[in-house]
């Protein structure tokens, strides 16, 4: 384990004064200050936002440990998130790195920045101006499609024994259930196909299950992250909320405009520790 703070590395920028002024005023996972870090070659400018952070922290092992406390991972995504969103804020170009991006030191930080030059600036290029937003869509858990009613009348229960129309009602409620979920599964993919038609890429993340669905209400059925142009972030959440209207059992969430993590693919350095 090194005995000399280690660099952690929150974005990939152009450097302009106000993304340095901005920089200058944050603070990072381990409440340190964020600065620059420029490399060779300075023409375009680019830079890496970094912090000095404890080895014993965010050296290979304890970070591995770290990565299973809930708490502490918590914090730090936090932290991480709110260097990269004040960078945005300030109006610069930033390409997004993932949690936990650590280098040995400067100089290895910097070299990682020369070697993977033009592939951020392509990168940069393609993000620039354009915001990250999330949908989904969730299946209401008692959704009862309109032909429902009419269903019933082709199954009576007159006549029938007590065991006979317990069965009844169970294959009468699986295929309520079946109908709902058709009905929402099928104007999920119409909004999805909308969604795209105002986006300029869409990634789909799996649907939250369990714990990481949090208290939402329904089923997660559709989990995307779209890249939008900012000035069709408007069009975006009036497209999608009313492709969604009128719909029973279907409700969406949209969340951002965010940095474009979803879009941003990240570096490989040799000297790299990332979770």
């Amino acid at each position: 384990m090194s005995d000399t703070n280690l660099v952690y590395a929150y974005a990939v920028l152009r450097r302009t004064p106000e993304a340095a002024v901005a920089t200058a005023q944050l603070r990072g996972v381990a409440g340190e200050p964020i600065h620059l870090v420029d490399p060779a070659v300075s023409s375009p400018p680019l830079a890496f936002a970094v912090g000095h952070v404890p080895p014993a922290d965010y050296d290979d092992a304890p970070l591995q440990a770290h990565l299973d406390d809930l708490d502490w991972l918590e914090s730090t995504v936090r932290s991480h998130h709110a260097v990269v969103a004040a960078l945005v804020a300030s109006g610069a170009a930033v390409l997004p790195l993932r949690l936990a991006t650590v280098y040995r030191d400067e100089d290895t930080a910097r070299q990682a920045l020369d070697t993977r030059r033009g592939y951020f600036l392509s990168l940069l290029d393609r993000l620039t101006g354009h915001v990250e937003l999330g949908v989904k869509i969730y299946a209401a858990p008692d959704i009862t499609p309109p032909e429902a009613d009419a269903e019933s009348a082709q199954d009576p229960l007159t006549g029938l024994g007590v065991g006979r129309a317990y069965q009844v009602i169970r294959r009468r409620r699986q295929r309520r259930n079946e109908e709902a979920w058709r009905t929402v599964a099928q104007a999920a993919a119409r909004l999805t196909e909308t969604a795209g038609t105002l986006a300029v890429d869409r990634v789909a993340h799996t649907p939250e299950r369990g714990s990481l669905a949090g208290k939402a209400p329904g089923t997660n059925i559709g989990n995307d992250a779209y890249l939008v142009p900012k000035d069709r972030v408007t069009a975006f959440r009036t497209g999608i909320l009313t492709a969604a209207q009128g719909v029973p059992g279907l409700r969406v969430e949209i969340t951002g405009p965010w940095a474009p993590y979803s879009f941003a693919l990240q570096p490989e350095p040799h000297e790299e520790t990332a979770a």
